[in-house]
């Protein structure tokens, strides 16, 4: 019976709802399946799908079943606005904008100031870096957790390779700065004084056409060719010159050239970039130099202004070219160095702010010690071309020019000129290295004690040698940028200081260096000398540890400094470039084996300035000429303790004078936290 039912339901017409598919509330529509499902087999359920129209439901309770159609408009509600994205596009102008200010900023910065804000902002960078370092790890222990476990050797390693790589970077200026660095590594840590080493490397050269135009600018617009008569394609009658630098310093190179009068001539030109740069570089170093006196309360801010303007005059080649001048007329008019000591002149004419045109060196650089001391193979009574400034024996100019005619990029030109060498380049000057720093030694007493007017760059890149026809040597000077010019009051101070110091007269050595603002006398005394002083009371040598840290030490060191420059407005600021010269001085002595008693030579230079100076009183200079002959006996005793070590070292048991006195001043320095390693020439 309930399956004739089923199949009656089934034959109805679709339009005709079971009860079972039509749509009722939920609560209804439960019930219903519920019975139903109860009835109805569920294998017939599957096999009579309902119609599309039968799935679609009525908005409603139960009403009719409709097509399915798309809602209408008003049925979805008012429409959102899109979005605009306003804050992400002000972002990107934002970006933009930014971008485009450092990017102009950059090419202005590299064309206009030759990249010295960038470089500035490196410096600024790096010395953050170094101070914060120092002012975190400089402690007996490391801090926990942040502290560098490397301890302050590591420390001091770290920031030496920073500040190094910074100089090196930046070139320039920078490089005059390290140098100077360098000079007086003597009382930094050992882990600086190997690394600023390699300041004294030759600089990278500019390109031609870079320098080339500071000729131009500096001449009118002038052509290389039109101001020193010189051609580049070989023209008759014309000069040469060569494009290649045969020399490059941090600030300028020099270029070899033959003028058509036959004269050789070394052309300096400074590098383009630096006019751009002096004025950002030092003042980077002049706010460094400021935050470093306040972060680490160290009184070195005041020297600063002198510094700078030395460093700045050193880039005009018209101050240089006065400085040499001078120093070549004070050196004629001094008989102990007339024929000893040679300044090559300037060719004004050929020169200007920027360009600075000498008279060509052919000689050996002092550092050439083979070279110096080899025999002789030039001939018998004859010495080095070109000494006294004999104008030098002229090249083949015509394969000169052919071959500037033939080969257009050829840039070595000078002729070698060694045939004093002999036929198996095995010669040298065979000169005396006591005559060579004998000669040096005096040059530079004399410019201290009696000229008042010092070279402040006397490393041996400045200094050649050349072989006098009687065999002696002759010293050429070279590059008198770096200059001080000391008052007659304070050049009679200083050689007074130094009489005291040869006589262990301590109540004058304690005068002066009070009246120099200076507490620590003894340390100065030992500073200036380079040596132990031996006359005082002893509270160096007596304080001597052995055994101390490296903290202690530099705490030590910072406590000396803050009593050498205990009054800063009446401390003179000479000092710091007349240490420089004898420092480089002592130096020279000391890698040519310490052949000459320094201290006893500028000890007479200091005792006979004072007597011959013709603006002291006709009185006063027969006392001093008095005393000095008394000074010449002390000096006697000063020379016993220099044979001592001389004839230790002649059967070698000793370095040398200055490197027996320099092991006790290492001693002594360590007791003021200065370890003291003197390669400074190492690079």
């Amino acid at each position: 019976m309930w399956r004739q039912h089923l199949a009656a339901s089934v034959r109805r017409s679709p339009h005709q709802h079971h009860p079972v598919f039509r749509r009722s509330s939920p609560s209804s529509f439960s019930s219903m399946s519920i019975s139903h499902a109860s009835v109805v087999p569920r294998r017939f359920l599957s096999v009579t799908p309902p119609s599309l129209q039968q799935q679609t439901a009525v908005q409603g309770g139960g009403g009719p079943f409709e097509p399915l159609r798309p809602p209408s408009p008003a049925s979805l509600g008012a429409p959102r606005p899109a979005r605009d994205f306003r804050r992400t596009r002000a972002w990107t102008r934002y970006t933009l904008l930014v971008g485009a200010m450092f990017g102009v900023g950059y090419l202005v910065d590299k064309t206009v100031y030759a990249s010295g804000i960038a470089r500035s902002l490196r410096t600024f960078g790096t010395g953050l870096l170094v101070a914060v370092d120092y002012k975190m790890n400089f402690r007996p222990k490391p801090l926990p957790w942040i502290g560098n476990q490397e301890g302050i050797p590591g420390l001091h390693r770290r920031s030496a390779e920073r500040l190094s790589d910074l100089l090196h970077r930046n070139g320039g200026l920078y490089l005059k700065i390290g140098q100077a660095i360098a000079m007086q590594s003597a009382v930094l840590p050992p882990e600086f004084q190997k690394m600023f080493a390699r300041m004294f490397d030759d600089a990278p050269q500019d390109e031609w056409h870079a320098v080339e135009k500071v000729i131009q600018e500096d001449f009118g617009g002038r052509s290389v060719e039109e101001v020193f008569g010189v051609s580049f394609a070989g023209v008759e009658g014309k000069g040469v010159m060569e494009r290649t630098a045969r020399a490059s310093a941090s600030v300028a190179q020099v270029h070899w050239a033959r003028l058509p009068d036959g004269r050789e001539v070394a052309v300096k030109i400074q590098k383009p970039e630096i006019e751009k740069q002096i004025g950002w570089d030092l003042w980077a170093f002049q706010v460094t130099m400021w935050v470093y006196t306040w972060w680490f309360d160290l009184p070195m801010y005041s020297m600063v202004p002198f510094v700078m303007e030395r460093l700045q005059l050193e880039t005009d080649f018209e101050n240089e070219a006065k400085n040499s001048e001078i120093m070549r007329k004070l050196v004629n008019a001094e008989p102990k160095l007339q024929g000893r000591v040679y300044i090559p002149p300037v060719y004004y004419e050929l020169s200007s702010k920027r360009v600075l045109t000498t008279e060509w060196i052919e000689g050996v650089r002092f550092r050439d010690t083979d070279v110096l001391t080899k025999p002789w193979r030039g001939g018998y009574g004859s010495g080095s071309i070109g000494v006294h400034g004999e104008q030098l024996p002229p090249p083949d100019m015509a394969a000169l020019r052919r071959e500037m005619r033939e080969n257009p990029n050829s840039q070595m030109l000078k002729p070698a000129r060694d045939d004093w060498k002999g036929r198996h380049q095995t010669g040298g000057l065979g000169v005396s290295a006591t005559d060579v720093m004998q000669t040096m030694v005096d040059l530079f007493s004399a410019q201290i004690f009696k000229f008042g007017v010092v070279h402040c760059d006397p490393h041996p890149g400045n200094m050649f040698v050349r072989r006098l026809p009687n065999g002696k040597p002759e010293l050429v000077l070279i590059d008198h940028g770096l200059y001080v010019f000391l008052s007659d009051k304070f050049r009679h101070e200083y050689a007074e200081f130094w009489k005291a110091l040869m006589t262990f007269d301590n109540n004058k050595i304690t005068d002066i260096s009070e009246s120099w603002g200076i507490k620590g006398a003894e340390l100065f005394a030992s500073a200036t000398l380079m040596r132990p002083y031996e006359g005082g009371e002893g509270r160096l040598q007596k304080g001597l540890l052995t055994t101390r840290s490296h903290y202690e030490m530099q705490q030590k060191m910072k406590q000396a400094m803050r009593d050498m420059l205990a009054d800063e407005e009446k401390w003179p600021k000479e000092l710091i470039f007349i240490s420089r010269n004898m420092r480089i001085v002592q130096g020279n002595n000391a890698f040519l084996g310490s052949p000459v008693n320094r201290i006893k030579i500028m000890g007479e230079w200091s005792s006979r300035a004072l007597f011959q100076d013709p603006n002291l009183p006709w009185r006063q200079r027969a006392t001093y000429a008095w005393r000095h002959v008394l000074w010449k006996g002390v000096l006697l005793l000063s020379d016993v303790l220099f044979w001592f070590y001389r004839i230790k070292q002649l059967l070698g048991r000793s370095k040398g004078m200055e490197d027996e006195v320099e092991e006790r001043f290492r001693e002594v320095a360590k007791e003021y936290g200065i370890e003291l390693q003197h390669d400074v020439f190492a690079g």
